[in-house]
C-alpha cells in the first residue's frame, strides 16, 4: 500500500488542492438556507465542488507520467493495475473523509439536513463517480492545463443540464431525457428522493446509474493511460 499513502501525502503538498479539500467546503458548510431547495443552497450544490476536487486530485496521475514515475512504475514491482487502483482507492477516501466532515458540520452549524446519514452516502457514491469521470477525462489530453481548463466549463455544463441548479422539469423534452445521461442528473434525483424522506428503495436506481457511470469511466481511464 506504499502507492495509496503516498496519493494521500503528495494531494496535501499543493495548496490549490488544500483549497478544493479543506477551505471551499467551509463555504458549503456556511451558505445559507432556502426556502425554494431541498437542502441548503451549500449542500444543494456541493456535488460541483466534489467534481472540482476530483479534478484536481486525480490530474496528479498526470505529473507522475511527466515526470517518467510511470515509466518506472512499470519496470518496479507494482504494476500499472496496482498504481491506478490505490491512487484512486487514495483519492476516493479523500472525498468520502470530506463528505463525512461537511455533513456532521452542516449539523453542528444548525443547517436541517433531513436525513444526513443517507446524504452522506448520496455524496460519498457521487464522489466515487467524479473520480473515475475524472480519471477517464485526463485520460484524453496531454496537456493537464487544457484538461482542466475545460473541464472546469464541461462541469458547469453538467451542472445546469443536470438539474443541480433548476428542476430537470422545466426543460424542454429533449433536453431532460439528455440530462438522464448525466452523472449529476442522477446526484440531483437522490438529493430530491433524501430531503423530501422518500422510501430508502427510490435511490436505489440513482445509486444503480452513479455506479455504471463509474465503471464506464473508470475502463474509459485504465485502457487509456493518463499522459
Amino acid at each position: 500500500m506504499t502507492v495509496f499513502f503516498f496519493a494521500i501525502k503528495r494531494c496535501f503538498r499543493n495548496m490549490m488542492n488544500i483549497l478544493f479539500l479543506c477551505v471551499l467546503p467551509v463555504l458549503v458548510i456556511l451558505m445559507p438556507d432556502e426556502e425554494w431547495l431541498p437542502l441548503p443552497l451549500g449542500y444543494q450544490i456541493y456535488g460541483v465542488l466534489l467534481l472540482f476536487a476530483a479534478g484536481r486530485i486525480v490530474s496528479i496521475m498526470m505529473d507522475d507520467r511527466a515526470k517518467g514515475i510511470l515509466t518506472r512504475v512499470g519496470i518496479s514491482p507494482i504494476t500499472h493495475l496496482q498504481y491506478l487502483w490505490q491512487n484512486l482507492l487514495a483519492y476516493s477516501l479523500i472525498l468520502i473523509v470530506q463528505v463525512g466532515l461537511v455533513v456532521v458540520a452542516g449539523m453542528l452549524y444548525g443547517h436541517d439536513l433531513m436525513q444526513p446519514f443517507l446524504l452522506f452516502v448520496v455524496y460519498s457514491v457521487f464522489a466515487i463517480t467524479a473520480i473515475g469521470f475524472s480519471l477517464a477525462w485526463f485520460s484524453l489530453f496531454r496537456h493537464k492545463e487544457t484538461a482542466f481548463t475545460v473541464l472546469i466549463g464541461l462541469i458547469f455544463l453538467m451542472t445546469m443540464a443536470g438539474g443541480m441548479l433548476w428542476p430537470v422539469d422545466i426543460m424542454p423534452e429533449l433536453m431532460q431525457r439528455f440530462a438522464m445521461l448525466l452523472p449529476t442528473y442522477w446526484l440531483a434525483e437522490s438529493i430530491t428522493i433524501v430531503a423530501n424522506q422518500e422510501a430508502i428503495s427510490e435511490l436505489i436506481i440513482p445509486f444503480a446509474m452513479m455506479m455504471l457511470f463509474t465503471v464506464a469511466f473508470l475502463i474509459i481511464g485504465s485502457r487509456r493511460r493518463i499522459t
